[in-house]
C-alpha cells in the first residue's frame, strides 16, 4: 500500500486515486477486525454463559438427589420426580433460548459492521467515478 501511494500518476485519465484506494482498503481491513472481534467476544459470552448454566445443573442435580433420598413414599417419590423433570425441562429450553439469543444477537452485530462498511465503500466508489467523469 505504502509503495502505491508513493507511486503517483497525476493527470492520467482513468486511472484511480491510488490513495483513495489504499484509504478504503484500510477502512476496509478496520471493518472487518472490528467484526471479528466482536464475533469473537460474542462466542467468548455463549461460552461463559454455557458453563455457568452447566455448573447451576450439576448443583441443582446434587441437590435434587438428596432431596430423593428422603423417606417419603414411593407415590410422593413419583410425583416428585416428575416435577423435577418438568421444572428441569422447562430450565433447559430456557436456557438454550437464552444462547441462541446470545449467538444471534453477536452475529447480528458482527453482520451490521460489514454491511455499514459495504455501504460505505459503494459510495466511496460512486464518489471516485463521479471524479472521473
Amino acid at each position: 500500500m505504502r509503495m502505491l501511494s508513493d507511486f503517483r500518476m497525476p493527470g492520467l485519465p482513468g486511472m484511480p486515486d491510488v490513495e483513495a484506494l489504499a484509504a478504503a482498503q484500510r477502512r476496509n481491513l478496520e471493518a472487518l477486525s472490528a467484526a471479528n472481534r466482536v464475533a469473537l467476544e460474542g462466542a467468548q459470552a455463549v461460552a461463559r454463559r454455557h458453563m455457568e448454566i452447566l455448573q447451576s445443573s450439576m448443583t441443582e442435580m446434587t441437590e435434587a438427589m438428596k432431596a430423593l433420598s428422603g423417606q417419603e413414599s414411593p407415590q410422593a417419590k413419583a410425583a416428585r420426580q416428575a416435577e423435577m423433570l418438568k421444572s428441569a425441562y422447562e430450565k433447559a429450553v430456557g436456557n438454550m433460548k437464552e444462547v441462541a439469543d446470545l449467538i444471534q444477537k453477536s452475529n447480528q452485530e458482527a453482520l451490521g459492521l460489514l454491511n455499514k462498511r459495504f455501504t460505505e465503500a459503494m459510495d466511496e466508489v460512486r464518489t471516485l467515478m463521479a471524479k472521473k467523469g
